[in-house]
């Protein structure tokens, strides 16, 4: 299986797991489903093409490597003339995640991988208000499973966020057939439709773990390059 990652990062980012007038809320990771989006973007199919349902059968799993904060935007609409209503959109700020995309189809992971890196159509994070920050960071890996490269890859959280926190653990949603022996949840992620007048998704199996930190920094490193930075500035 050869596997291909992809940074997210944006000011903005949703992924919406509720979709009426009224209210739009966000899952506070990026699914799978949306992630099948930009891919059909970057490749050049419009919503009606029938080849983006073939896009579900590519492995999928996402690292949380920097948790966003929740940010609720509310705009009046005039949905109908002289009728005007509030409308609720959320959105997650300043996180960043990493998504593992995999597939045994060699050929579809290297066309994808292109195609991200020369988009037919705009790329955004969940909705079109959302542009990433900067071209995408890809990464491909041969002959490793969307997890498992996950577990290796290195902390993506920005300096800042890595001075500020310690974690031990980060959490990766996969689907279920990519982790052995845990417990299975339904999500409505599946692709069945993005027509804009018949918009449908379907059911799949999500597994949750946890994995250690590879490049976890520590207090102690902060000191030590400090000291460093200080004793560099001194010595000029």
């Amino acid at each position: 299986m050869k596997t291909l990652t992809i940074k997210l990062t944006a000011p903005l980012q949703s992924y919406g797991n509720e979709a009426t007038f009224e209210r739009r809320t966000t899952n506070d990771y990026p699914t799978k489903s949306a992630v099948i989006g930009m891919v059909a973007a970057a490749l050049g199919y419009r919503r009606v093409d029938e080849r983006i349902v073939h896009l579900n059968e590519l492995h999928f799993a996402v690292r949380v490597d920097q948790i966003g904060r929740n940010l609720t935007d509310f705009q009046t609409v005039e949905w109908k003339k002289d009728t005007r209503k509030i409308t609720y959109r959320d959105y997650i700020q300043d996180a960043i995640f990493v998504v593992a995309l995999g597939s045994e189809d060699e050929t579809l992971i290297d066309k994808v991988k292109f195609a991200l890196k020369h988009p037919k159509f705009q790329l955004f994070l969940g909705r079109r208000s959302n542009a990433p920050a900067g071209v995408l960071q890809l990464q491909e890996f041969s002959e490793e499973q969307p997890v498992e490269v996950l577990k290796q890859f290195a902390w993506q959280a920005a300096p800042w966020y890595q001075r500020k926190w310690n974690p031990q653990t980060l959490e990766v949603i996969a689907d279920a057939d990519l982790i052995a022996d845990r417990s299975e949840t339904m999500v409505k992620d599946r692709v069945v439709s993005f027509d804009q007048r018949d918009r449908r998704y379907g059911f799949r199996a999500i597994s949750r773990i946890r994995i250690g930190v590879t490049n976890l920094k520590t207090q102690s490193d902060d000191a030590d390059t400090q000291h460093d930075i200080m004793g560099s500035l001194g010595e000029e």
